[in-house]
């Protein structure tokens, strides 16, 4: 993790999952679609705490290989994956084992967390997730099987990571009544702006709000 960037931004202390709240899997399967008119309406504390959760939340305290257990499958339980919250006022990076959010840098990068040249839908939506890939935690992962130190292959996992988190934004979304959208992002500015480091890559970004 990069130390963060000068900011007034606070730690925010996330929320337990409401389980009590949510709909049951089959039903947000059944409600599970990508919306790209997502308005500026707000999202509660909660909610996100819920959605974050989901994403790649801590649900075993001894996972594969001794680690925490996550929400979402990883190459070898290495955790490849980290998960940045662009909001109006700020960005952060969501840490899992503390289920928190740590501020990163003031100012409102979700503009950038879509491709460029991309309609600028739900472009006031309250938050933007940012995928970022950092290589060197495939040296940490529990098996170190070959295809974890060839590039090429790499991808294929970090993709498929990636893409295990978003669904489950998905099913989250769904079954709290929010609207979500996994995109493209602008990978060389996102990188610039979060000052990330020659072994971390910006990979995709997902919007979340409420469909106007």
């Amino acid at each position: 993790m990069n130390e963060n960037k000068k900011t007034d931004l606070q730690p925010i202390t996330l929320l337990k999952p409401a389980f009590d709240r949510c709909k049951t899997v089959f039903e947000a399967l059944n409600m599970r679609k990508t919306s790209r008119t997502i308005g500026d309406r707000p999202i509660s504390l909660q909610a996100l705490s819920d959605v974050l959760w989901a994403a790649q939340g801590v649900n075993r305290v001894e996972g594969p290989f001794g680690d925490q257990g996550r929400t979402a499958g990883s190459a070898s339980n290495s955790q490849e994956i980290y998960v940045y919250v662009a909001a109006k006022e700020g960005t952060y990076l969501y840490e899992p084992g503390a289920h928190r959010l740590m501020p990163v840098a003031s100012g409102d990068i979700r503009p950038l967390a879509i491709g460029a040249g991309q309609a600028p839908a739900g472009a006031t939506a309250p938050v933007r997730l940012i995928y970022v890939v950092d290589l060197e935690r495939f040296k940490h992962a529990g098996f170190q099987e070959p295809g974890l130190h060839d590039p090429e292959i790499q991808k294929s996992y970090y993709f498929v990571d990636t893409g295990l988190i978003a669904q489950n934004v998905y099913v989250a979304a769904s079954s709290l009544g929010l609207a979500t959208w996994f995109h493209n992002c602008n990978r060389a500015a996102l990188e610039k702006k979060l000052d990330l480091k020659p072994h971390q890559r910006a990979l995709f970004g997902q919007t979340i709000g409420y469909e106007e």
